[in-house]
C-alpha cells in the first residue's frame, strides 16, 4: 500500500444495487415542468401535501414513463385512493340523475 494513493478498486470491491426509494436524478429536465406545477402547488398551499396529491401523481408518472424511477403500483406508492380524470368524469355521466 502505498501512503498518497487510493487502495486498489479491484481488492474487496462489490457493487449493489441502490436501495428502494432512491432513484437517478433528472439530469435532462425531462420531469421538471411537473415537478416544479407540484412545487408551485405546495408553496401556494402551505406545504400541505393533501390538496397537490394528484399533482404527486403526474410527477411520479412522469418519472416511472422516462425510466427515472422503477414502476410500482399506486397503491404501493400511497396513491392507490386517487382516480384518473377520466375515470371519474366518466363514472359521473355514466350515473342517472
Amino acid at each position: 500500500m502505498s501512503f498518497g494513493r487510493p487502495p486498489s478498486i479491484n481488492v474487496g470491491f462489490k457493487t449493489s444495487p441502490p436501495d428502494r426509494g432512491s432513484f437517478p436524478l433528472d439530469h435532462y429536465g425531462e420531469c421538471k415542468d411537473t415537478m416544479m406545477q407540484y412545487l408551485k402547488c405546495m408553496r401556494e398551499n402551505d406545504s400541505t401535501s393533501t390538496v397537490c396529491r394528484e399533482m404527486s401523481k403526474n410527477y411520479l408518472e412522469c418519472r416511472m414513463s422516462k425510466g427515472l424511477m422503477e414502476r410500482d403500483e399506486w397503491r404501493n406508492l400511497g396513491m392507490g385512493n386517487l382516480v384518473k380524470k377520466d375515470e371519474n368524469t366518466s363514472a359521473t355521466k355514466a350515473q342517472p340523475l
